[in-house]
Parts: C-alpha cells; structure tokens; sequence
C-alpha cells in the first residue's frame, strides 16, 4: 500500500468510482465525474464520447446479480499538481449462476482533476488487452 497520502486517497476515490459501476450506483458516479467527462472505451466503438448521457445508459441495466468484485491490479498514479492520472488493469471476478468463477481484465487509465479542493475524474480510456 502506498504511503503518500495523496495517492491512498485517489485510489481509495478510483475504487469508489469502480464499486459504483458494479453496483450500477448512478448518485455515486454522478457526484464523483465531471459533466464534461471524456473516455475512449470498447463500448464506444473508437468514438470519442463526451458528456454523462452515454455513461448513464448502461446504469439503467441495474447492478450485476453475479456475486462481483472488481479490483485495481498494480495501480500507478502520477499527481501533476491539480491533475492526477490513475493506469491499472481491471480485474472483475464474478462467479457465474452456475457457480463458476471467472476473472476478466481491462486496461485502464483514468484521470483524476482537483477542482474547489474536491478530486472529478474528467477522463478515461479503457481497452481490452490484446491476446
């Protein structure tokens, strides 16, 4: 665990922000991005997308009913001042209806702005690793 106080607290914010993705906890991740949020993800489709209405899409499915977690695997932060950026895989453990469990990862990189003293993640590209 790091012990710079900075980077326990973004990534303690990042895992915030993962846990209210699979718990489709819109109030959360609503409050924890910038309205402007920008990301480059699979979903996308090579697009650009700014703004939430993308993002909020995909929260009316509702929280996985697999038991889930999701985790940062080797997370790297990098504080430029009032910008911080986040690079990790993802790892999303769920185990299946059948009761198998499977483990599936995405390459991430979030960036983190402080604005009026409060982190907003104002970006992210996510993809999936190549085989």
């Amino acid at each position: 665990m790091p012990t710079d106080p900075i980077v326990q607290e973004l990534l303690a914010i990042n895992q915030r922000l993962l846990d209210s993705i699979v718990m489709a906890d819109w109030k959360t991740y609503e409050a924890l991005c910038e309205v402007t949020l920008t990301c480059f993800e699979p979903e996308a489709m090579g697009q650009l997308v700014e703004g939430m209405e993308f993002h909020r899409f995909y929260f009316h499915f509702g929280a996985t009913k697999d038991p889930h977690h999701t985790s940062m695997a080797s997370p790297h932060v990098r504080v430029m001042g009032d910008v911080a950026v986040i690079s990790y895989v993802r790892l999303n453990q769920r185990v299946l209806a059948d009761g198998s469990p499977v483990t599936r990862s995405v390459e991430e990189t979030r960036v983190w702005q402080k604005k009026a003293g409060v982190w907003k993640h104002v970006h992210f590209h996510r993809s999936k690793p190549q085989a």
